[in-house]
């Protein structure tokens, strides 16, 4: 039996967070597992089916929507910094600490695309992590815009964002653009088909606009989370990567994963970016349980519960 509490905490500058708790039957405290969505997401875009998986498995486990999106406060709305998020993800952990269902000694992190990107940050930063799993992760903002906007576009889009960014130091507020569209003419982060199904998927009520900043893709094209990938050791690491990422780009991911250092383990999934949330979700969960369940909630890792 999991149940399952809606809750907040207190983000970075005291910006309320909300997400789920996940919580498995037992008598003693649990190791944790703390989780978020990448960019412009929800943690409806398919986060509580992996939740789910990793709190049957006997882990307690934390779901935040980001600051700016979905139940949680901040403004302005849909606007996406990620050392913002990767501030608050450290908040989250400080609150999975105290609660009494947690062993805190024994507290990982999951991530997947933009975040799975902030994990490999935080892995490398923060010592209360034990264990990491980076999904399909961002490893180079500058090499994701330099493949996926065509040379001959390349310098209008660099002025568009540069522009905005001028507007905004005159006092004006940020710009947004879509974050899907396959209309060439809306301007717009994602053009794929399968991005596109993914963003817009049934959501069951949840708050979520087709819409970010404008900013929020250059504060992406200048973010390199792949150069802590290194610093990660001794953290046990899981690297689940897609073999036809056209997204984070699979050759990317893939020689992020070689710099890395033991303990560490690569798992490839068939398919595109977004298939680990479905296609290929057996395989992306399976192994994000094994890895957790290996090097994070073991025999013996468990703690009495406090009175």
């Amino acid at each position: 039996m999991v149940s399952r509490t809606e809750i907040e905490f207190a983000g970075e500058g005291g910006v309320t967070l909300r997400g789920w708790l996940f919580v498995p039957a037992a008598t003693e405290r649990r190791a944790a597992i703390s989780m978020c969505h990448g960019f412009a997401g929800v943690k409806e875009h398919g986060l509580e089916r992996f939740a789910r998986a990793f709190a049957e498995a006997g882990i307690v486990v934390l779901v935040h929507d980001h600051r700016n999106f979905g139940s949680s406060d901040g403004t302005p709305r849909y606007d996406i910094d990620p050392w913002a998020q990767i501030a608050d993800w450290r908040r989250a952990i400080t609150w999975l600490e105290s609660r009494p269902e947690v062993n805190p000694a024994r507290i990982g992190i999951w991530g997947s695309s933009y975040s799975g990107g902030h994990a490999l940050v935080l892995a490398a930063t923060d010592r209360r992590v034990k264990c990491v799993v980076s999904q399909v992760p961002t490893i180079s903002g500058f090499e994701q815009v330099r493949r996926r906007v065509a040379p001959d576009a390349m310098a209008g889009y660099m002025a568009n964002l540069t522009e905005d960014m001028r507007e905004q130091h005159r006092g004006h507020g940020p710009r947004y653009q879509a974050v899907v569209s396959a209309d060439a003419n809306v301007p717009a982060a994602y053009r794929s088909s399968e991005a596109i199904t993914f963003y817009t998927q049934p959501l069951a009520g949840a708050s979520w606009e087709n819409s970010v900043t404008l900013r929020s893709s250059l504060a992406s094209s200048m973010y390199e989370p792949g150069v802590w990938v290194s610093r990660i050791s001794p953290t046990p690491l899981l690297m689940v990567v897609a073999t036809d990422d056209r997204v984070t780009m699979t050759d990317l991911e893939l020689e992020s994963y070689e710099r890395a250092l033991e303990p560490k383990r690569l798992v490839l999934v068939p398919g595109h970016h977004f298939d680990p949330y479905d296609a290929a979700f057996d395989i992306a969960s399976g192994a994000a349980v094994d890895w957790f369940t290996l090097h994070l909630a073991g025999a013996g890792t468990a703690a009495p519960k406090q009175a």
